[in-house]
């Protein structure tokens, strides 16, 4: 076999690896390592220490040698030096702050107060409750960019409420899943900076540029939720006053003040301090995090214990994804010095497209990958196998970053292995079947396609507000 060949046979058996449920950040490193070994191979490098040797030299001297040579192979120097790599880059930093400041503010009994809050001002508006839950979502989505423990905790605490107030089970369970996954587009997006970390996009640029289409993805979101209860009246039925009660215009604007204010001067005091300039995201992220401390202290939320599972999470995920990324730089590493990018990008090429052409075939890759694998996963291991080729297409990788991150949010509702329907069906009352999930998520599937065909049409929506406030 030649070495492109051997490449593409290690892309394949890696798919076929996680496809039988091997852990990916060690199978990318483990098979980083293997086909490396074969890739970096030189007798004459390793085992030279042999010539050396005298003719009397004993049993062990010669084992210890040997030995000595085996791991004297280049792919652990690449290892260690991908390693070193990712544990030191200033870009990934801001990661844990920000996965701190969602923990803690997940924590913090901030969303139920919210919810309320919410549900009583919308209460005159069609759907008012479905209207609450999903701009709640999209708050708590913010400040967390955790899908599950949004979905999760918005399916305890909205869905059980919709449910009571005879909204339809389909209806109400694709609000809670739409909006929990928002997080992963709507800046200071995880998702972004993990994109930033791996295309070599300003992270601010990339915030600025995700600013409009999260904002009209939310939009959309809103016009179906209001559109089909005008039409349906019976998914979303008017409250009654015992269930929302009415409530003078002064305690309603008090509640507003505490429940909705302090959360979203903190997101924008994070937001606003990347994209003018005034702080790095690493440093607006550790204020980030203050701000989510003194939140809970000030909702009289914090407790040792609390705190405890805050950092024990932030761990956990931020060592995820950094594996994933020595992993992955070392598995991408060896498939580029065995010639599977070139050989990749001869045969994408050799289909003659046109950029709109590549754009539609990546994203119906990605959308496709969305199946089986967590965005994590589809951002640090395949979106880099089509970095090399955006330029060949004269396509922007701050437009192809964006246009992903919409994307990603069809891998969390798209059945059969929509992630946010069985976070939900988890923690939902018996009677919601996951085919009441399935059914209520497909709509705003369309209105995500619809936002991408957007971007497609009008890339202002992504170049505008970079170009506003960085130039070109």
């Amino acid at each position: 076999m030649t070495d492109p060949q051997v490449a593409l046979s290690m892309l394949g058996i890696f798919i076929i690896l996680v496809f039988l449920g091997f852990p990916i950040a060690f199978t990318l490193m483990a098979m980083g390592i293997g086909f490396g070994y074969y890739a970096f191979y030189d007798p004459n490098r390793m085992w030279r220490a042999f010539n050396r040797l005298d003719e009397d030299a004993g049993l062990w001297e010669s084992v210890n040698l040997w030995v000595q040579g085996f791991f004297n192979n280049r792919i652990f120097d690449l290892f260690v030096n991908q390693t070193f790599t990712v544990m030191s880059n200033e870009v990934l930093t801001a990661i844990p702050l920000f996965l701190f400041m969602g923990y803690i503010v997940e924590r913090a009994n901030i969303v139920d107060r919210l919810f309320t809050t919410l549900n009583i001002a919308a209460k005159g508006m069609p759907g008012s409750m479905g209207i609450a839950a999903l701009i709640t979502c999209a708050l708590f989505a913010t400040a967390t960019g955790i899908v599950g423990a949004v979905v999760t905790l918005m399916g305890l605490l909205a869905l059980p409420a919709m449910l009571k107030a005879r909204y339809n089970t389909s209806f109400a369970a694709g609000i809670i899943c739409a909006g929990g996954t928002l997080g992963i587009l709507i800046p200071p997006s995880i998702m972004l900076i993990v994109y930033a970390a791996s295309s070599g996009v300003s992270i601010v640029r990339l915030y600025a540029a995700a600013l409009y289409p999260s904002l009209v993805l939310v939009g959309l979101y809103l016009a179906y939720i209001i559109g089909r209860s005008i039409i349906q009246p019976s998914f979303a039925p008017k409250p009654t006053k015992e269930e929302v009660p009415d409530m003078p215009w002064g305690k309603l604007l008090w509640l507003l003040f505490t429940s909705l204010v302090p959360l979203a001067f903190l997101i924008l005091a994070v937001l606003g301090s990347i994209l003018f300039g005034l702080a790095t995201p690493t440093e607006a992220a550790s204020i980030g995090a203050l701000g989510g401390i003194i939140l809970a202290i000030a909702y009289r939320a914090m407790t040792f214990e609390r705190l405890r599972e805050s950092v024990y999470l932030t761990v956990r995920t931020t060592a995820m994804v950094c594996w994933l990324f020595v992993g992955s730089y070392t598995f991408s590493s060896v498939f580029s010095y065995l010639g599977g990018e070139h050989l990749i990008s001869e045969f994408v090429m050799g289909f003659d497209l046109t950029p709109f052409q590549f754009l539609i075939m990546a994203q119906l890759i990605i959308f496709l990958l969305g199946w089986p694998l967590e965005w994590s996963e589809i951002i640090i291991i395949f979106v880099p196998i089509f970095l090399p080729l955006l330029p060949l297409f004269g396509i922007d990788p701050l437009f192809f970053g964006i246009l992903v991150a919409l994307n990603l949010q069809t891998s969390f509702l798209t059945p059969p292995m929509a992630m946010s329907a069985y976070y939900l069906k988890g923690i939902a009352p018996p009677e919601v079947q996951l085919s009441h999930i399935f059914k209520g998520v497909m709509p705003f599937l369309l209105m995500v396609f619809i936002a991408m065909a957007l971007m497609y049409q009008f890339p202002a929506l992504v170049f505008s507000l970079p170009e506003a406030l960085y130039g070109r």
